[in-house]
């Protein structure tokens, strides 16, 4: 009886997952959004191997060269091609927003299952802590974190996952509360099945969709917190480049050299765009309204 109900809920789950599919592959906004998005980390990856410069190669000549067919993004204060570290700075950014994302889900998750299960006095000793921790805002703790810690890609990757682990232990909580009484869970609980695969197999599988949607669109949103941070001297520090220090490199010259600012910054805007419209086709993709 036990593997009939793991089957059914592994069709269950498997049918869910083409059907989500499905509609995410008509919204072609979304597709779009993701295309980009993929590109977007292949030449991250591969940015060692096609940058057309060396990001770090200086040269007095070309010391804030204008856009031109030898270097299509200009040059910077000390004659480096913008173009070759936009592309090798994709790694860094991309990388804290992927990584930051990832921890703080993981917690969020695990966090989220226990007091979203249980209840009780688990619930109200983590949501208490919780609520300490948002009621700071996100980048002033981000802040606050950095400046202890020191800068550095690790340290910015742990500033920027604490700050997203309450709204992702929110978002599955109130999901699980809502799922946990279903006649399904009841069942699987008198058949004897222990908590751990109660969680793991019935109840996470029917409560992520809204962390996944969130999580899609947090990404663009940590990516940002990382340029900031960068921005004020506490996230990657030279001479790895990054798109929020590239824009912080140029902004005493912006009214003279826009160009040194004007190309990260739309680095960061392709890519939190791109974010946002996948998000916005997964949320459509998972409304159980659009159900057929």
């Amino acid at each position: 009886m036990q593997k009939a109900v793991d089957v059914g809920v592994r069709n269950r789950r498997q049918g869910q997952f083409g059907q989500v599919m499905h509609r995410l592959r008509k919204n072609k906004v979304a597709m779009v959004g993701l295309v980009v998005l993929l590109l977007l980390i292949v030449m991250a990856l591969l940015s060692p191997y096609i940058t057309p410069y060396d990001y770090a190669k200086t040269s007095k000549a070309d010391r804030y060269a204008l856009p031109s067919w030898e270097h299509p993004f200009g040059c910077d204060a000390m004659g480096r091609d913008i173009l070759s570290r936009i592309m090798y700075g994709s790694r860094a950014s991309l990388w804290l927003g992927l990584m930051s994302t990832l921890v703080s889900t993981v917690v969020g998750v695990l966090l989220g299952s226990l007091v979203g299960y249980y209840g009780g006095k688990v619930d109200n000793i983590v949501m208490r802590i919780l609520d300490i921790i948002q009621a700071i805002p996100g980048m002033l703790l981000s802040i606050a974190i950095s400046a202890a810690l020191g800068s550095g890609i690790g340290n910015t990757i742990l500033a920027l996952s604490i700050g997203g682990i309450p709204m992702t232990v929110r978002l599955l909580r109130g999901s699980i509360l809502t799922v946990r009484k279903q006649e399904y869970i009841e069942a699987a609980e008198k058949i004897n099945c222990s908590k751990w695969r109660v969680i793991t197999s019935h109840i996470l599988p029917n409560s992520i969709a809204p962390v996944i949607v969130s999580v899609t669109m947090g990404i663009g949103n940590t990516i940002l917190q990382a340029a900031s941070l960068s921005y004020i001297g506490l996230g990657v520090q030279p001479p790895t480049p990054e798109w929020g220090a590239m824009l912080s490199e140029g902004k005493s010259m912006i009214t003279k050299y826009p160009h040194l600012c004007i190309f990260p910054g739309l680095a960061i805007m392709l890519v939190v765009l791109c974010l946002n419209m996948l998000g916005d086709g997964l949320r459509d993709a998972m409304d159980p309204k659009l159900k057929n």
